[in-house]
């Protein structure tokens, strides 16, 4: 885990913009966790005592539904902050969330979060970057109810990863066909067919496109 959260925070798509002296003060109430693979951060309706910035790895926030069934809601990336409904709306977490992979993240308690939000300018600050995720998430929804999956795979691709020719997939087929809303059979057709085309080939865990 880094030593200096201010430098990571400045870094971070949802805080660059803060002003350094708003960065320095949310560093001073993180605290460091790391999570192992497939280790469960919380589960849907736990009390929330605190929000979460993502530092290294990948984290999936999902709902289970009456039947059992998991459905992915976000693939969390490093910079992304989340758990942030508990400050605003219910004190429990509206979705369980799991690393994908050996991964770390900066606790922010809520209690610590509330008294930074009282001085305006941090707030100011804070609901700006918020309103930004939010129209974000709108898109996302659009986006998953009109493109089709090679569309979504491409994009998802090119959000976690950059436009590399070559890339260390470190999550699994599984946990990307629940990322982009389809099944892992659909995916892997997908797959076959545009290995075939020679557009993208996905061996172990090595892409290259």
């Amino acid at each position: 885990m880094g030593s200096d959260p201010v430098l990571f925070i400045s870094k971070s798509e949802f805080f660059k913009n803060f002003d350094s002296s708003n960065r320095k003060r949310l560093g001073d109430i993180c605290l460091p966790r790391s999570l192992k693979k497939r280790e469960i951060l919380f589960f849907e309706g736990d009390r929330g005592y605190a929000l979460y910035l993502c530092v290294r790895g990948s984290i999936q926030l999902f709902k289970t539904s009456s039947d059992g069934h998991d459905v992915v809601i976000k693939l969390v990336r490093p910079g992304d902050l989340f758990g942030e409904v508990i400050l605003f709306e219910k004190d429990r977490y509206p979705v369980s969330a799991m690393a994908l992979e050996p991964s770390e993240v900066y606790i922010l308690p809520k209690m610590q979060f509330h008294c930074l939000l009282e001085d305006q300018a941090f707030r100011n600050d804070f609901l700006a970057n918020l309103m930004t995720k939010l129209r974000y998430l709108a898109e996302q929804v659009q986006i998953l109810s009109v493109t089709d999956v090679e569309t979504r795979l491409l994009r998802f691709l090119n959000e976690q990863y950059g436009d590399q020719k070559e890339i260390r997939i470190s999550v699994s087929k599984k946990d990307v066909a629940a990322a982009i809303g389809t099944t892992p059979e659909t995916l892997s057709r997908l797959l076959l067919k545009l290995k075939k085309e020679g557009k993208l080939v996905w061996e172990g865990k090595i892409l290259r496109r």
